[in-house]
């Protein structure tokens, strides 16, 4: 029997957790103007949500002459230093985490960013937020490819279904549905209406792990019908 309460909670971290896109997308418009390209702000919003090999794939096809590898810790780099200078976290994601942290949920951080600069934002969260991390070096495939999010549940022991997942892109919610998580869409810089998430919140201002709780009742009860 499924508990009315989730095994875990599962973040994203670019866009949910941190508002970290306007960076990803101001160092990936200097490195194509570097190699004398142009980048736009509709090619960009192609990448939200999307792995960083993907992201460098597209970024050759803009004309920047460097290796997938070589893209990848360029614009890690970039918006590691970025953070530095300010940490821009999403509205009430900080506050959601510490709270369930103070109620005992397990949680881990499920992320495309790689392993270095997941591990830089998580060194700025002021307790200890996560169980693990699963960054992109750490799957195969890509989010909208549920992988991660199997490797997330494999390592804590816990069944995915019994999860809750919070994403804001496109990709991630495609991953975490995928999966077979609850799972909460929070867009940001593209609306998730037409997904398949659970429920949509348009914040995680104000939101705790109460809420997180109900939506996973509610949701298991839907399934059940």
């Amino acid at each position: 029997m499924t508990s009315l309460i989730p095994a875990a909670v599962l973040w994203d971290m670019d866009g949910t957790l941190v508002d970290t896109e306007p960076y990803w997308m101001a160092a990936q418009g200097a490195l194509v103007a570097d190699h004398g390209g142009v980048w736009t702000h509709e090619a960009a919003l192609t990448l939200v949500g999307s792995g960083l090999w993907r992201t460098a794939q597209t970024l050759q096809k803009f004309g920047v002459d460097l290796g997938e590898g070589e893209i990848i810790d360029h614009l890690s780099s970039r918006v590691m230093e970025q953070v530095s200078i300010e940490m821009p976290w999403r509205p009430g994601a900080q506050e959601l985490l510490a709270d369930l942290r103070r109620r005992g949920v397990p949680t881990a951080l499920v992320t495309m960013s790689i392993s270095r600069m997941a591990e830089h934002v998580r060194s700025f969260i002021p307790f200890e937020a996560f169980d693990l991390v699963v960054s992109g070096d750490d799957v195969l495939n890509s989010k909208p490819h549920p992988e991660a999010y199997f490797l997330a549940t494999k390592l804590l022991g816990v069944n995915p279904t019994e999860c809750v997942a919070i994403e804001d892109s496109i990709p991630g919610v495609t991953s975490a549905v995928a999966s077979g998580a609850v799972t909460i869409g929070v867009p940001h810089m593209l609306s998730l209406a037409e997904t398949d998430a659970t429920i949509l919140w348009p914040s995680l201002l104000g939101r705790t792990t109460d809420d997180i709780h109900l939506a996973y009742a509610t949701a298991h009860a839907a399934r059940a019908e």
